[in-house]
């Protein structure tokens, strides 16, 4: 057996991870060898102690690859993987929200002067002038509790979002609210038609300055043919995971009539919809291993992120999602994803919430919610992170210029 065994294929790695210079970041792989033979790293002779080998591989691209290469009596053996140099990186945060659909509504029905007067653009307004919030704010084409739908939004505001669009971004994530995980069967067509009905929308009352790619598909999970459609508009980071996996949280049918007893009391005491996590013993493992690929979701859990060179693009796992954890548990929430962080380099978090429980109107109404994300803000930048968009360059990061 030959076997990198201290890096993972798919590790973003940074100048916390080896010493950086203007030609690259020097990494010291590490890894186990039963064959006799002397062992190469990209072509270089490793060190070698009784099985155990290790030496410093030069990455000088964005998706470099490295080799292991061990020559015996019975061939040449290797093993690939391919890792991402996260170049000149720094401490940064993305944000998005869910589900909107309440706001330009109102916009739509209220026809207000100026669109940053609604109570919900103003508080976010608010939060980046105080914390230097860049959000992204993932919109339905229709909605689903007032049936009414995008194409009845003005555009007599495009100017005063193009103004914001600096922080201020919107994005396609559903046709609908309902019904749940809608394009985890989709087809191709049907995807492509939904996500362009949306762009085009979003273009015009907004300007196309205002849209952004999506990081997040409603419910999260896809179907492969809507992966294609992605990746032909540009997207390059995803939250999670595009493959069904279990989430716990109310039944279809508690949410589509309301649950708000269950479904408040659940955001109020931070409740986590991974229900797999609270099955104790051997049945919760039972459901880890099924519903999900274990190493993989550890793997994201502890590191944040993880770059899938078959798609081209870098998984993440966000921090906190605001409407699940109540204001005063925030700040031990966040204080542990740095720590954890701390521990193996990263530098990439996320944070997100989901619009609805911003609305006295939503029968989940939660008061402080807003409150929520002005803390989770002001806690990530007073850790040292930049606010960012994972859409723009790499995870945020322009040192590549893409």
């Amino acid at each position: 057996m030959l076997q990198i065994t201290n890096i993972r294929q798919g590790a973003v790695l940074n100048h916390n991870h080896g010493k950086e210079s203007e030609k690259g970041l020097e990494v010291r792989f590490e890894g186990f060898s039963d064959f006799p033979g002397p062992v190469k790293l990209n072509g270089q002779v490793a060190q070698r102690d009784g099985r155990r080998f290790w030496g410093d591989v030069l990455l000088t691209e964005k998706v470099n690859t490295v080799t292991a290469e061990s020559l015996s009596a019975y061939g040449s053996f290797s093993q690939s993987i391919k890792v991402v140099w996260d170049k000149k990186s720094f401490k940064r945060v993305n944000c998005y929200i869910d589900d909107h659909s309440f706001f330009w509504t109102d916009l739509a029905k209220e026809r207000p002067k100026r669109a940053f007067d609604h109570f919900y653009l103003k508080a976010l307004k608010e939060i980046h002038d105080r914390y230097g919030l860049k959000v992204t704010l993932n919109c339905f084409f229709h909605n689903d509790h007032f049936d009414c739908d995008m194409t009845q939004v003005p555009d007599c505001w495009k100017g005063e979002f193009i103004d914001n669009s600096d922080w201020l971004k919107l994005s396609f994530h559903s046709l609908g609210e309902f019904p749940d995980r809608l394009y985890i069967e989709a087809s191709e067509e049907e995807f492509a038609h939904d996500y362009d009905l949306v762009h085009d929308q979003i273009v015009r009352f907004a300007g196309e300055e205002t849209f952004i790619t999506p990081v997040v598909i409603h419910w999260a999970i896809i179907s492969p043919s809507c992966v294609k459609v992605l990746k032909e508009r540009g997207v390059k980071a995803y939250s999670g995971a595009f493959r069904p996996r279990l989430m716990g949280g109310p039944s279809a049918i508690e949410r589509a009539v309301g649950s708000a007893k269950n479904t408040a009391a659940n955001s109020q005491q931070g409740a986590s919809y991974r229900r797999d996590k609270q099955l104790a013993g051997d049945f919760g493992f039972g459901f880890e291993e099924h519903y999900n690929v274990m190493e993989e979701t550890d793997y994201l859990d502890r590191h944040r992120v993880m770059y899938n060179p078959f798609f081209d693009i870098t998984f993440f796992r966000g921090c906190c999602c605001c409407n699940l954890v109540p204001l005063e548990v925030i700040p031990e929430r966040l204080s542990k994803a740095f720590a954890g962080s701390a521990e193996v380099g990263n530098e990439i978090f996320d944070f997100a919430s989901h619009e609805q429980y911003s609305f006295p109107y939503y029968h989940n109404y939660i008061p402080n919610h807003l409150e929520r994300i002005a803390k989770a803000a002001e806690l990530m930048v007073a850790n040292g992170c930049k606010p960012v968009f994972f859409a723009q360059g790499y995870m945020g990061n322009d040192a590549w210029g893409d």
